[in-house]
């Protein structure tokens, strides 16, 4: 009788130790899966195929929303620019998510509504850099408005409010 009573305890030290093992691996699978990271995509921006229908100089404001589609957002005080904007954000786990990648499109339209500038802009380690420009001008001043607006972006800290 004793030596049944010694299998029965092995037999149950080994049930347990597998039911440990068991979850121990359930617990290191929840753990690698909730740091694996989550992209999510926000906005629109329309691709080179498509910005390259467009003709500067030809098309206008009616002509161009067919091929592209109307944008999110346009100019503040008149319709003479047009705004694509996409973000891409990665979260890890239970840290706030991170920005990892923008771009812009900025279409610029005359007064007539002519098409006359058309540009792609990116984020380089949080500057805002022109991926392209097609101008109908040879000059192009300056800052554009754009990189004004995102130059500020990140530099007012909590005590500044």
């Amino acid at each position: 009788m004793a030596w049944t009573t010694g299998a029965k305890e092995r037999k149950a030290a080994r049930r347990f130790r597998g039911a440990r093992a068991t979850a121990v691996a359930a617990v290191l699978v929840l753990v690698m899966t909730a740091c694996a990271p989550i992209y999510r995509n926000h906005g629109y921006v329309p691709n080179d195929e498509d910005l390259a229908t467009l003709e500067v100089g030809k098309d206008t404001l009616e002509t161009a929303a067919p091929k592209i589609g109307r944008p999110s957002a346009s100019g503040l005080l008149n319709d003479t620019g047009w705004f694509y904007v996409q973000s891409r954000w990665e979260q890890k786990g239970a840290l706030p998510p991170v920005e990892i990648d923008r771009q812009v499109v900025a279409l610029t339209f005359s007064e007539a509504g002519v098409l006359e500038n058309v540009e792609r802009f990116g984020m380089e380690r949080g500057q805002i850099v022109p991926l392209s420009r097609r101008v109908t001008e040879s000059n192009v001043r300056g800052m554009s408005v754009l990189r004004q607006l995102f130059s500020n972006f990140g530099r007012i800290g909590a005590a500044q409010l």
